[in-house]
C-alpha cells in the first residue's frame, strides 16, 4: 500500500490554494513537451516543482510554486523537485529529489514516483538523485531536513530519531 502524505507546512500557504487549480498533469512525452514550451526559456534548465497526486499522476509547476498548490491542496504520494534534459527527440529526468518541506515525503516515496514516471513514458535515474531525509522533532515539533547524517533539531538542538 502506498503512503499518502498530508500537507504539514504553514496554514497560510495552504489557505492561498485556489479551488480547481493544480499543477499540470503530465501523461506522456507530448504533455511534457507542450508544458515545457509554455515555460520561460531561462527557467527550462532549472528544477520544477512536482507532486505525484493520489491518483498516481505526475503534476508539474514552476519551481517558485508551492507543492501544496501543485497538488491542488490535497494529499500526495510524493513531492519534490525535478529537472529534465533532452535526449534526441525525447525528454528524460536529469535530476529529482523529494525536497518538499510542505509534505516531507520519505525517500520510500520513490516507488510512487517511479510508477508515475513510467506511466508518463519518461526515462529516469531509478531513484532520487538528491534524496532528502526529514525528521520531526519530538521536543519542539519542528520539521527538519537531516544533512550529513546530523540527526539534531535545528531549532532546539534535541536529538532526532534515526
Amino acid at each position: 500500500m502506498t503512503r499518502r502524505y498530508d500537507y504539514v507546512g504553514p496554514a497560510e500557504i495552504r489557505d492561498q490554494v485556489r479551488d480547481g487549480c493544480s499543477g499540470r498533469r503530465i501523461g506522456g512525452q507530448d504533455d511534457l513537451s507542450r508544458w515545457l514550451d509554455e515555460q520561460p526559456e531561462d527557467e527550462r534548465e532549472r528544477p520544477f516543482t512536482f507532486v505525484v497526486d493520489v491518483d498516481g499522476a505526475l503534476r508539474l509547476a514552476p519551481q517558485r510554486s508551492e507543492h501544496v498548490a501543485c497538488a491542488g491542496g490535497g494529499p500526495v504520494l510524493s513531492a519534490g523537485e525535478i529537472s529534465f534534459a533532452r535526449d534526441g527527440d525525447r525528454w528524460l529526468v536529469a535530476g529529482i529529489s523529494n525536497q518538499s518541506t510542505g509534505y516531507c515525503p520519505d525517500v520510500a516515496s520513490w516507488a510512487a514516483v517511479e510508477v508515475a514516471l513510467d506511466l508518463a513514458g519518461l526515462d529516469h535515474p531509478g531513484a532520487f538523485t538528491h534524496p532528502i531525509v526529514f525528521r520531526r522533532c519530538a521536543m519542539c515539533g519542528q520539521d527538519n531536513i537531516v544533512k550529513d547524517d546530523h540527526f539534531v533539531c535545528a531549532v532546539c538542538e534535541s536529538a532526532l530519531s534515526e
